[in-house]
């Protein structure tokens, strides 16, 4: 069976990113011990990349999910701590955006 990787761009309200990450950084444990885990991390724009790099801008953060299936992924969906996570962040947020991916 093939893993399943998501990532994620959340866009918060200005201001809030910070509000928004220690959310995020509090809901991490109970995600890791979710069966199917591969990994799920908050990340944002690296400085002094250069030109290349699109940058998600200072309102913004990705996450970078892998799942052992998309069983996994669709009961990490609706896991109570996510449903906590998401009514505690909604009004923060501008906008998000799930890609869920597979290997080409």
């Amino acid at each position: 069976m093939q893993p399943v990787n998501v990532v994620a761009i959340i866009t918060a309200k200005p201001g809030k990113r910070e509000e928004v990450l220690t959310a995020f950084k509090a809901n991490v444990p109970a995600v890791h011990a979710e069966k199917g885990c591969i990994e799920y991390n908050a990340v944002i724009d690296m400085d002094g990349v250069g030109g290349f790099q699109a940058e998600l801008g200072e309102n913004s953060f990705a996450v970078i999910e892998k799942w052992e299936s998309m069983d996994a992924l669709m009961a990490h969906a609706v896991s109570d701590h996510m449903k906590a996570y998401g009514a505690k962040t909604k009004d923060m947020l501008d906008s998000r955006t799930i890609h869920i991916l597979k290997s080409a």
